[in-house]
């Protein structure tokens, strides 16, 4: 299951890539979305996801901490999704105005 992880994380931040280095400002907001879920998917991959392990206590709690899992990666993917959604909407609406005003979507606004 690494495996699987750290090849859909690589494919999303390579496509994310990608798609910033096009010449439209729409593919360019796209390859940021890319780039923000590999990250997203990076940070829940550092918290060391655990089989079968309550996310933060479970119905028999012991005394042993390190048999709880690290909540903190888990709310810091979840502040980078609302982050990126208001980011996004952000970057859409520069977007429709920059198109209205040059008549183009290009990132530099000349078409080539």
């Amino acid at each position: 299951m690494e495996i699987v992880l750290a090849i859909g994380i690589g494919v999303l931040a390579s496509s994310g890539v990608w798609l910033l280095l096009r010449p439209r400002t729409f593919q360019v907001i796209i390859g940021l979305s890319l780039l923000s879920y590999a990250v997203n998917l990076f940070i829940i991959a550092m918290g060391r996801l655990k089989i079968g392990a309550a996310p933060i206590l479970g119905t028999h709690a012991s005394d042993d901490i390190t048999s709880l899992p690290d909540p903190l990666p888990q709310a810091l993917v979840l502040t980078a999704i609302v982050i990126s959604f208001a980011t996004t909407a952000l970057f859409l609406v520069v977007l429709l105005a920059s198109r209205g005003l040059t008549g183009t979507d290009h990132v530099d606004g000349r078409e080539p």
